[in-house]
Parts: structure tokens; sequence; C-alpha cells
């Protein structure tokens, strides 16, 4: 298995313990990481280095060395993935209320996709959702490996000293993070930090799932690692091919229709009109496209069960299900209210160059 699918499969084993952590089931993470309190924080190791970053925005290059002091959250993240979206109203309100406490937070961008190695799409998408804190660019994966970390998110929290005191894979647990955050704070001997916590606001792609209703996992469309690809006949890789839809669906079954290349990581739309359709089980539907090399905008139309999606449509479409692909992103095409249940979900390009990534859902 290669190291991407390593690190699908590491995401997917994330999200699964969510389902099971939410059921009250199990614990996301080594059991001694749960504590009602923060009251006793093991000693993990020291904070790892930063040399392998291939660049940094929002700030000078930072050294573990020289950031002995501040209490250090280290954050890894890449653009597109909607399961650190909806931390990152957490990771702006720690960063606005403890920075003057002594906080350093730290953006660590590993990314997982071509698009997110290019450094002005990882820059437009820092200022886009308000990153303001420290980045350090890792398209190597060299502080990735330093850290041996293996999860997009993953958080990693260093006291005064240097010392990784505390780590938390996936969503959530965001109380105890921030409990954590103000003990070594108080440690290291900042003042007026207080015990409350703090108040977020969450828009858009940042809510969180429903995950009562969410019966539709993350489905990649590059041939690499798709799953559940229903086009009669299966995919003709990298090269040009017409699609059909089936004549019926299943949940969690999706296909192309009309003109397509499918690659190892996208699917590209060869000529107008072309669509992916999908059968899921969630309030919200997300896909990480890009509108490719012609770099020029691409205007589609979402349906849901054949009509437009009024009520359901997300904010990157209108209530007729009209939007258009400007840069390579996450986009929310769906939040349907209540009652969820089995719906198809339809895309049309009606421009040629769209770039299929992957499908989320929430």
């Amino acid at each position: 298995m290669s190291d991407q699918a390593n690190r699908s499969l590491r995401r997917s084993l994330v999200i699964a313990a969510m389902f099971i952590a939410i059921a009250g089931l199990g614990m996301i993470g080594p059991p001694g990481q749960h504590m009602g309190a923060a009251a006793q924080l093991p000693i993990e190791g020291k904070l790892a280095s930063f040399d392998g970053a291939t660049g940094w925005l929002n700030s000078q290059p930072l050294a573990a060395t020289g950031l002995r002091g501040k209490v250090v959250l280290v954050d890894f993240w890449t653009f597109t993935c909607v399961n650190w979206l909806r931390t990152l109203p957490y990771l702006r309100a720690w960063n606005a209320r403890y920075k003057d406490r002594g906080l350093v937070v730290i953006g660590v961008h590993t990314p997982e996709f071509s698009v997110e190695h290019e450094i002005e799409n990882i820059r437009r998408a820092a200022q886009q959702m308000r990153v303001d804190y420290p980045i350090a660019v890792d398209n190597d994966y060299a502080v990735w490996r330093a850290f041996n970390n293996a999860y997009w998110p993953a958080v990693y929290i260093a006291d005064a000293q240097g010392r990784i005191r505390y780590h938390h894979f996936g969503e959530g647990e965001y109380e105890q993070t921030e409990k954590v955050i103000q003990q070594l704070l108080r440690e290291a001997g900042a003042t007026g930090v207080g015990s409350e916590l703090s108040a977020v606001d969450a828009r858009g792609t940042e809510v969180a799932a429903d995950w009562s209703s969410l019966m539709s996992g993350e489905t990649y469309v590059g041939y690499e690692k798709a799953e559940n690809f229903a086009s009669p006949g299966g995919a003709d890789r990298d090269k040009r091919h017409p699609y059909t839809v089936p004549q019926k669906w299943m949940l969690n079954r999706w296909a192309l229709a009309g003109e397509w290349t499918v690659g190892k990581e996208i699917a590209v739309a060869e000529k107008p009109r072309a669509r992916i359709v999908y059968r899921f089980h969630a309030r919200d539907v997300n896909l990480v496209m890009g509108s490719g090399k012609r770099g020029k905008p691409v205007r589609f139309r979402v349906l849901i069960d054949g009509h437009a999606p009024d009520a359901a449509h997300g904010p990157d479409v209108d209530a007729q299900g009209n939007g258009t692909l400007a840069e390579p992103r996450l986009y929310q095409l769906v939040r349907q209210p209540k009652p969820i249940d089995d719906r198809l979900f339809e895309i049309e390009f009606l421009d040629a160059g769209a770039e299929a990534f992957c499908f989320t859902f929430g």
C-alpha cells in the first residue's frame, strides 16, 4: 500500500473512531489522554524540529529551541481537509485569546493533493480562512516525519521547557485541549489566563458534522483510491472516455456521465455538461475541486433528487444550485435541513476543465 493510501486509511480510522466516541462505545487516541481534568500531563518527548519546512507564511522561520519559554501548539493541517476545517474555529479562538499570554500556535501544512503543494494556493487558502498564525509549509513531509505524525488534523502541545505534554488526533476534545493550554500557561507563569472556555464562531464548512445522521464517508474520485464507482464498464484509466450512469442506485455508489479523463488523483471534465452523480445519506455534501490548467472559472449546477436544492443548498451554491469553481478548495454544495434521508446528488459542469478530487460529508 502506498504512503498516500496509508494516509487515507489513517484518516478513515480517525473518522471511524469519532463515530465510536460519539456512540459512547470508545475513545479516540490513547486512554491516558482522556482525562476528566488536565491535572496530570505526561511528558511525551521533546518538541520536534521544524528545520525540514520548505517555507513559512505569516512568520520568519521558527526553531524549537527558539520557542523555549512559550507554550507551543503545533497543528497539522491541509487546506482541503474537512476534518481540519471543523477544528479551525477553535484554533483561531485559542490563538486570539492566548497569544499575548505566551501561547504560540504553529500550523504545519502537509499536503495531500498536488494542488496543496503550491505555495500560492496555500497562501490564498490561509487568507480566506483567516489563518494568521505562523504556518510551516511542509511539502516534503519532513516536519510530519519529525513528529512521527500520521493524521490530519493532529495537535501537539509543548510546555515552556520544550516538552510535548499532550496530543490529540482528529476532531473533538476541544474542552480538554483548551484546559491543557490553560494549565501549561499557568505553569509557565502566565497570569490572567482564566478557566472559562473560549467562544467559537463556526460557519459553513467549519460547522461540526451531524454525526447522528452521517452514513456516507470520504470518497476519492481518482482511480488510485476510488471505491464504489458505479458507471458501467468501470474507469478507463488516464484516457478520455464517455461515461454513463447506472439505471439503479445503491447508497454510497457514485458515477460519472459525459466525457472525462480519470487520473490517479483526479477526474477531469473534458467537455461541458459532464456530471457526477452520488447516492448519499448526510446533512452536508462537500467536494474538493479545482479548475485545472485552463485557469478559467467553471460554472456548475447542483441538483438533489433531480430538483434545485432550495433550502438544502450549501454556502457555495444558491437556492437554484448555481455555483462557480474558481480556485482549488473544498466546496460545500449541500446542507440539507432535517429530516435527513437517502438523496441523489448531482453536479453538472457547464464548462469544461473541472477537476474533482474527493467527496466528504458532514
